[in-house]
């Protein structure tokens, strides 16, 4: 990652930690993903090169620059849903900004609407960062369009671990997955579907 992309994204992270500082209603902040937890997303779209990535829940663009970033390298494309079209339009900025705009599809879906529509095993990895208490819905479609051996990545898991506690037990009694915590920022699972 070139020092000005980098920079970009500190700007970003900086702009989001200040916008939310004030917000007492969650739904108004713009809960972005830290920079730790992104960077190991990152490293693991690069290093399992992943052609196609699904990101569920783009905010302002900030997890999604990191994602667009590793797809340039890896000549994969990146798909991003966003219920918001204002904040998928600061996506689109933000993108635009970085450089990254040509190897983003930017949707205003909603993430269950989007997961339902996917085909079977369409992707390699999925970022899911959207509204927790749905998770346990999203399972059957998640295993379905996940590919063999794909990656789900999955954030919160340790600052909401009381959201998430259903949904982890279900990725944990699911035959056919493979499941590690990784304790970088807000807790990031990390489920590999067998291959």
């Amino acid at each position: 990652m070139d020092a000005q992309l980098r920079e970009l994204l500190e700007e970003l992270h900086d702009y989001g930690v200040e916008h939310d500082a004030d917000k007492a209603d969650r739904l108004d902040r713009l809960r972005n993903l830290e920079p730790a937890s992104a960077q190991l997303l990152a490293v693991l779209a690069r290093a399992t090169g992943v052609r196609s990535v699904l990101e569920l829940g783009t905010s302002n663009g900030y997890s999604t620059v990191w994602l667009a970033d590793a797809v340039r390298a890896t000549g994969g494309r990146l798909t991003t849903i966003e219920i918001d079209g204002t904040r998928s339009a600061m996506a689109a900025a933000n993108l635009e900004r970085a450089g990254l705009r040509n190897f983003v599809d930017l949707c205003v879906q909603d993430a269950g609407e989007a997961l339902r529509s996917s085909n079977d095993d369409q992707w390699d990895l999925i970022f899911l960062d959207a509204e927790r208490p749905a998770y346990v819905d999203y399972w059957s479609d998640l295993q379905r369009v996940l590919r063999p051996g794909g990656l789900l990545t999955v954030d919160n898991v340790l600052s909401h671990a009381d959201e998430l506690g259903a949904f982890r037990t279900l990725v944990s009694t699911t035959p056919g997955v493979y499941e590690a915590l990784a304790p970088t920022g807000s807790g990031v699972l990390l489920v590999v579907k067998a291959a």
